[in-house]
């Protein structure tokens, strides 16, 4: 099955359990008022995306068919999305790239930290994190907002230019170090500004 996005898990989860409970299934009058939405086609187009990504069958017509198509044992657990902006070198520092691609479904319970706004995930280009085990082609997940620790892993603009490294400091002046030889320390010459905090790393294996 296709991942969800945050309210259609919640619409989801309204349907499931009223099926766990022993009660008729929804319709689209109930599930709207459930979340106050003032149209039914709000709910009827999530029911729709649903059916569409095999979580949810109904019976075209019929009223109150609704019917989960596993049991819940079987049900994957909530999904977020965190939008995907772009890509950052992990190699020598270069302009990155603008604009918002697409989103990435992570499972909350695998994040080991509970999202926000200031949540955003990045895609790793090049070789010079590979020290930290982060490589070419990976999601890089971070936060946005408060100052880094010494040792931690961030996206920053130094010198306009983006890259993700370990952020260091030194006789009280940050800098930033590659996790791999061939690559020099990155000290600031005009500005180093933190982008985000490294908090997770997902890796997706070539098919």
């Amino acid at each position: 099955m296709v991942a969800l996005t945050t309210i259609q898990q919640r619409v989801f989860d309204f349907v499931r359990d009223k099926a766990i409970n022993g009660d008729p299934a929804p319709t689209v009058r109930e599930i709207a008022a459930e979340f106050g939405w003032r149209s039914k086609r709000a709910a009827a187009f999530h029911l729709e995306a649903l059916i569409r990504k095999g979580w949810l069958s109904s019976e075209r017509g019929k009223v109150r068919s609704l019917r989960l198509i596993h049991p819940p044992t079987r049900m994957r657990h909530p999904v977020v999305e965190i939008p995907l902006l772009g890509s950052i070198p992990a190699g020598p520092s270069a302009e990155r790239e603008a604009g918002q691609e697409e989103c990435v479904p992570v499972a909350i319970d695998s994040l080991g930290f509970k999202p926000t706004r200031n949540t955003f995930a990045l895609r790793v280009v090049g070789d010079s994190m590979i020290g930290r085990h982060i490589c070419d082609g990976d999601i890089a997940i971070l936060e946005h907002g408060g100052d880094p620790r010494h040792g931690q892993v961030v996206a920053a603009l130094i010198d306009r230019k983006n890259t993700l490294k370990t952020f260091l400091v030194k006789g009280g002046k940050p800098y930033l170090r590659a996790e791999n030889p061939k690559y020099p320390d990155l000290i600031p010459s005009e500005e180093l500004v933190i982008q985000g905090v490294l908090r997770m790393v997902i890796r997706q294996i070539p098919r």
